[in-house]
Parts: structure tokens; C-alpha cells; sequence
């Protein structure tokens, strides 16, 4: 034990090429972040945030290691326009991340939700995946594997929500669970051809999008309640357990859905 203790344990991307979606704020940067300190090459999408994504590709070494895209996710067009446009940037895509996705987040009774909110939140959770993962795959298939013999990594993140539902947020929900069905097809499908397929499915997050939610003290405290940590996650607490998805240490894992949610829900 002598020989080997005091040398480490790699969590390495070094060679890898990474496509973020959603990557300028929240989980979506914290993951880009911690890609680039593990070595990959990173593109990552945004939509209005042009200021913290300026700032983003900066603090990781500027566009020759890390690009900042400007697109709309709404189609299957738009996913496919995506990928396209990381693999013009470095050549090839070893690792997709999906985190964009959006939480209408005034509570909406199935009785009174509107079709346009149902449509939309379909359209930018589900529709704009289904063209990341087709042609992130059709990527995958045709370029050369790794040293390892690994085509490629995606990572869908979920929510609790898709596990357990949540009242008033059912158009969310839906879209989450499609999410965690979608990982355990893609894996029976993609995993003889080396093509590693997983989720991540975060609990409350402290992030912009549930800053309003976090804020108001009697949601926070029923939010908090139902924590067996008593707290909520960091948004590096996310990209984490994604990154060691992506990893040669995660080499026996595929279909997986990877709670992390502080022990608020447990599901095998």
C-alpha cells in the first residue's frame, strides 16, 4: 500500500471534447467549469445570458479551450444545429451534458394550464433533446472510439420532480420522467456500441431559477423540511457526480439515474 498511497485518485477528460447545454448559469456552469479543470475541451449553449457567458469562456482560458454558443432550444432542428456547430468548433464530441430545460415557476393546476405552457415546456425539455441526442449519436458512431474503446458520454439531467411529480408543476414533471425513460432506452440501446448513457437527477438546487422559490421563508421552510440534510445543493454538488459519469471510473455504469437530492427522495 505504501507504494501507491499519497498519488491520487484522476477524475480525467483530458483529450475529451464536451458539449454543455444551458452552460452560462447554475448547474450548467459549475459543470463547464469543472470539465475544463478535468482537462476537456468545452462548448456550451446559452440563450440570453451573453454577458456571463463572455465571462465564462474567459475564466476558462478563452475560445481556444472553451466556447460560448448563442442558441435557441426549442426543436429537434435547433438540438441538431447545436451539436453541428461544437463539432465544427474541435473536431469531434466525446461527452454531452443536457441541462438546459425550463420551470414555468407559478403553480399551474392541470384544470387551468394553458396549452401554449404545456407546448412549451415540451418543446425546450423534450423536443430540443430528442435532436441533441440524434445527432450527438450519429456523431459518436462515426468517429474514431477512444484509447479506452469509448465512443462517447451522455448525461441527462432530471429532476425529483420526474421520480415523485410536483403538484401544480405537472408539465415539468412529464417532461423530467420522459427524461429518466429516455436513459434507460438509450442505454439498452447504445451500450454494445460503447455509447454510455446516464442521468442525474438533482433535488433543489440553489440557482437562479429556484432563487424566488428559496427566498420566500414559508416555501423555503416546507422545501427544506422534506431534506433529510437540511439543506440544499450547490450547483457544483451537481456537476460532480456528472463528471464522474463521464470518467473511466463510472466504466461499469450505464442506464443509471443518479439521485442527488440529499436523501429527499429514494428510488431504486
Amino acid at each position: 500500500m505504501d507504494a501507491i498511497r499519497g498519488h491520487g485518485v484522476s477524475l480525467s477528460l483530458t483529450g475529451r471534447i464536451s458539449l454543455v447545454t444551458g452552460g452560462s448559469r447554475g448547474i450548467g456552469a459549475a459543470t463547464v467549469r469543472l470539465f475544463r479543470q478535468a482537462g476537456s475541451l468545452v462548448c456550451f449553449s446559452h440563450q440570453k445570458s451573453h454577458e456571463q457567458a463572455d465571462a465564462l469562456v474567459a475564466e476558462c482560458g478563452g475560445e481556444k479551450f472553451c466556447r460560448g454558443v448563442q442558441q435557441h432550444l426549442k426543436t429537434a432542428a435547433d438540438g441538431h444545429a447545436l451539436v453541428d456547430g461544437a463539432v465544427k468548433a474541435f473536431g469531434r464530441l466525446d461527452c454531452l451534458v443536457v441541462n438546459h430545460g425550463i420551470w414555468p415557476s407559478h403553480d399551474a393546476p392541470i384544470s387551468s394550464m394553458t396549452e401554449e405552457q404545456w407546448r412549451e415546456t415540451m418543446a425546450v425539455n423534450l423536443d430540443s433533446v430528442f435532436g441533441l441526442v440524434q445527432a450527438a449519436v450519429a456523431q459518436m458512431e462515426k468517429q474514431p472510439a477512444g484509447a479506452d474503446g469509448v465512443r462517447g458520454h451522455i448525461v441527462l439531467i432530471s429532476s425529483t420532480a420526474g421520480q415523485r411529480g410536483e403538484a401544480f408543476h405537472a408539465d415539468y414533471a412529464a417532461s423530467k420522467g420522459a427524461l429518466i425513460s429516455l436513459t434507460k432506452s438509450l442505454s439498452s440501446e447504445l451500450a454494445a456500441k460503447r455509447i454510455y448513457v446516464n442521468c442525474v437527477a438533482p433535488g433543489w438546487v440553489k440557482t437562479e431559477m429556484s432563487q424566488a422559490a428559496l427566498e420566500d421563508t414559508e416555501t423555503a421552510k416546507k422545501i427544506l423540511s422534506g431534506i433529510p440534510l437540511g439543506r440544499v445543493a450547490s450547483p457544483m454538488e451537481i456537476a460532480g457526480p456528472v463528471l464522474f459519469l463521464c470518467t473511466p471510473l463510472a466504466g461499469f455504469v450505464s442506464g443509471e439515474i443518479f439521485n442527488v437530492n440529499g436523501g429527499a427522495v429514494l428510488t431504486g
